[in-house]
């Protein structure tokens, strides 16, 4: 699959833009803060429904505008599909494909499918969980969109349950209360139970992908890994040690291993879960089992990446994540998905000339590679190919070549 055509209506710093892409690599260049990342960060947002710069859409629309329009026309085995994103400031985003009739915004995930590189990655390693999250639940969707739903229905339980919580808080919590918290409780085990189960499957897919990228990238003298730490599996493991004071050691190695588990026998250990914290999270009106409180913990040699890596073992670390959700992807295309789009916005920039090198040799052989730059001195030379010149509202075709 590649990207055709680009037109971007009232998106950012655009009020129209339209560009003409071909597979292979394509590097935009321009200095800094003429727009290229506007460029990237629109096919990204087609992909995921998300920007990578910002946790809101009102940034997205040009300043004094109501709504953006991001137009794109992809193009696999010979087939083109066009599809069309409206993003708006007071309502719904919608979308279409093939200029059918709206339908709504996630109607149109996983048609369009990127791995994106950016700056802002180094938050994976060096942010806060809901980074790592992030990054695992847009790889999981872009897979299976379907499980765009599956995050919409937990995030919508756990805001009603912890507004039930909270009025334990305040003195106001009634048995009627703690009668609907029963019946929130069995949803939110659910919802929390599938996405548990689609997180731990995808982060075993992602590990022999991350270790054999960052090994590419490196020496090799230290391997990568990724664990999920879960707040579930952190609860029966603390009941397993518990029963190991009284029934000695063996009981504590026969402690569960989330990943053996189904939905429904995850769903099960969730409502036990949310029974035995229930006084600990009335005392403190929030939620603290589930999804939304996990953990993806980032390995390097023996260490957590976080606090421990330098600055090139960060990078290194970041890309490799990119690289082996790239690969996931590469995998479902041999049975029957979409090889993604490649874009690194600005990243060479940021990389040694050993890394630079390196990962451009990776990255070189994918079907469409999107590549943004300050200067061509910022782009291996593994990179050859079209040169797209950006300048202040659009495109310099006399400089482009």
């Amino acid at each position: 699959m590649y990207l055709e055509k680009l037109s971007l209506t009232d998106f950012r710093s655009y009020a129209q833009v339209d560009l003409s892409f071909e597979p292979g690599v394509t590097v935009l260049v321009g200095y800094n803060g003429i727009g290229k990342t506007n460029l990237m960060e629109a096919i990204g947002y087609l992909a995921t429904l998300s920007s990578h710069r910002v946790s809101s859409d009102a940034p997205l629309l040009r300043f004094g505008t109501e709504r953006a329009l991001i137009r794109a026309k992809l193009v696999r085995g010979g087939q083109s599909t066009v599809l069309e994103l409206e993003i708006n400031g007071s309502r719904a985003n919608r979308g279409r494909i093939n200029r059918s009739n709206p339908v709504r915004a996630r109607d149109i995930l996983g048609i369009c499918q990127t791995v994106l590189f950016a700056p802002e990655d180094l938050a994976l390693v060096k942010g806060d969980p809901s980074n790592r999250r992030r990054f695992l639940d847009e790889l999981m969707v872009s897979l299976m969109p379907r499980h765009s739903a599956t995050r919409t229905d937990y995030d919508r339980v756990l805001k009603q349950r912890n507004a039930l919580l909270k009025s334990g808080r305040t003195g106001k919590f009634t048995a009627g209360h703690e009668a609907t918290l029963d019946v929130w409780d069995q949803h939110m085990a659910r919802a929390g139970a599938e996405l548990l189960h689609a997180r731990l499957e995808l982060v075993e897919r992602i590990r022999p992908h991350l270790k054999a990228a960052y090994a590419k990238l490196t020496d090799g003298s230290k391997e990568a890994d990724a664990i999920y730490r879960s707040t579930l599996q952190d609860m029966m493991d603390d009941d397993a040690a518990g029963a190991g004071y009284a029934a000695g050691p063996a009981a504590v190695e026969r402690g569960e291993d989330l990943r053996e588990l189904s939905v429904d026998d995850l769903t099960d250990r969730y409502v036990q879960a949310f029974a035995a914290s229930r006084r600990k999270e009335l005392e403190r009106g929030i939620s603290l089992v589930g999804p939304h409180r996990d953990d993806v913990e980032l390995i390097l040699g023996e260490a957590p990446a976080k606090g421990y890596a330098s600055h090139g073992e960060t990078w290194s670390m970041c890309l490799s994540l990119r690289l082996a959700s790239y690969y996931v992807m590469l995998d479902d295309a041999r049975t029957g998905g979409s090889a993604p789009i490649l874009i690194l916005d600005d990243v060479f920039a940021e990389l040694d000339v050993q890394r630079r090198r390196k990962l451009a040799a990776i990255v070189s052989g994918a079907e469409q590679v999107l590549v943004t730059a300050a200067v061509d001195a910022d782009i291996p030379e593994e990179l050859a190919g079209r040169r797209v010149k950006v300048v202040p509202g659009g495109i310099d075709e006399s400089e482009s070549r």
